[in-house]
């Protein structure tokens, strides 16, 4: 029973945190309803369908990166968490591996990277074209060449809760945060994410920014929250030998997001998702005439397939341009041309440093997503920046100007619907509470 009615109150708090999130979006004319409503009932299930496909399924990323800004690794990211090779391979275990603690372990098992790919999987994506045009990429680019580089099945590697936290985790959001973010260097952040800060100071500060800068911070912010409400909403709940239950974790949401708990920056985090979710829809409304080419194709060998696919592609993208509240993406770096030019230079090389931050993370299946969460994010800002190339792309042949590897490609999608998952997820989370809430308030009238 005590479980129970502390759960209850749990949930009002997180109902109440919710009703916080409406209205209108700061910098831009878009509102969270109408986001809702567009990803929820029109986008996301087209989506969802998409990237159960094999282009888009299988994502060519290189785990065993080295980090190249410390020398320390993640207490759990040992054996286990490595990566996989794609042939039938045994683990052998180290001593050192064995007298692992139960927690450790745990993080260890769901932070491994399931890379087994069957032999027919093998023999088709050595027939996928590769091309690579990345001089005006926002992220440090895998080398796909590299003997490293190996093909990920990400339906067999959900994103989700792995164990992985602590100081090794805050760290590398610190140092996004920190060194990475257009901010004054009065604001800073406490070490955990869950401690208290000075939430309504620091906001009035970045409120003294420029919209670019404000952009990116929360940008970087928005894909934070996304990250922790996937955390959150499929959260490991019951680990036996039996089975493993998943499911969400109001506490753990509570956390992270409650207003007073995070004096005031809960709320702000979770409209920045929208914000973050908005102007990836703006790129993909965008980037249409690219896929648009007859000579487009998604290519796996499968013509009847690949011809299905890039129909499905293309309703998408018309649907994403189809949205009435675009972002104005032309309010960015529209001042003096001199200054505008180095700002975006600026831009771009944070968001590259980010990129690279990821190769520190000690969790492989969450350095596995956030690469590609990453590479995919600054593909849409690739995009967004490279309007006029865009529109003078020629109807058939190649494209010179512009282009997007495979790799690009992927990412910019699985990304999409990572930033869609967690509007998904807040739907449902306010449909459970207004279930238990009335529930509960039925109770309390019949007794």
């Amino acid at each position: 029973v005590g479980q129970a009615m502390l759960l209850l109150l749990n949930l009002q708090v997180v109902f109440k945190l919710l009703l916080l999130i409406h209205g209108y979006l700061d910098d831009c004319i878009c509102d969270v309803e109408t986001i809702d409503s567009f990803n929820n009932y029109k986008l996301f299930p087209r989506l969802q369908k998409l990237l159960e496909s094999d282009y888009f399924r299988y994502y060519q990323v290189n785990l065993k990166k080295p980090c190249p800004f410390w020398n320390d690794i993640s207490h759990c990211g040992i054996r286990d968490c490595a990566v996989k090779p794609c042939q039938s391979v045994r683990t052998h275990y180290s001593e050192e591996a064995n007298t692992l603690t139960e927690e450790c372990e745990q993080a260890e098992r769901l932070g491994a990277v399931d890379e087994s790919l069957s032999e027919e999987t093998q023999r088709a994506v050595l027939q996928w074209t590769k091309h690579d045009d990345s001089s005006d990429s926002f992220c440090e680019v895998d080398d796909i060449q590299s003997p490293d580089a190996e093909y990920v099945d990400l339906l067999l590697n959900p994103e989700r809760y792995t164990g992985y936290k602590g100081p090794d985790a805050w760290k590398i959001w610190n140092v996004i945060y920190e060194e990475n973010c257009f901010k004054p260097q009065t604001i800073k952040r406490p070490l955990s994410p869950l401690a208290s800060g000075q939430g309504e100071s620091r906001f009035q500060l970045l409120s003294g920014l420029c919209v670019e800068k404000r952009a990116f911070y929360k940008l970087i912010s928005g894909l934070h929250a996304s990250i922790n409400i996937h955390l959150s909403a499929r959260y490991l709940l019951q680990d036996t030998w039996l089975e493993k239950k998943w499911g969400h974790n109001i506490t753990e949401f509570q956390q992270r997001f409650d207003a007073v708990l995070t004096e005031g920056e809960g709320p702000r985090r979770l409209k920045n998702l929208y914000f973050l979710y908005l102007i990836e829809l703006r790129a993909l409304s965008k980037v249409l005439p690219f896929f648009e080419r007859p000579d487009f194709q998604l290519f796996t060998g499968n013509k009847i397939q690949d011809t299905e696919n890039k129909k499905l592609l293309l309703k998408i993208l018309q649907e994403a341009k189809s949205f009435p509240l675009h972002f104005d993406e032309n309010s960015f770096f529209s001042g003096n041309r001199k200054e505008a030019n180095k700002l975006k230079e600026d831009f771009r090389q944070h968001f590259r440093n980010i990129s690279r931050i990821m190769d520190c993370v000690g969790c492989f299946k969450c350095r596995l997503w956030g690469k590609l969460q990453t590479q995919g994010l600054g593909t849409a800002l690739k995009i967004l920046f490279s309007e006029k190339q865009i529109k003078n792309i020629p109807e058939s042949g190649p494209s010179y100007g512009f282009h997007l590897t495979r790799q690009e490609i992927v990412s910019l999608f699985n990304a999409f619907g990572r930033t869609g998952i967690p509007i998904v997820e807040l739907r449902k989370l306010r449909h459970r509470e207004d279930v238990i809430w009335s529930r509960s308030c039925v109770k309390h009238l019949v007794k």
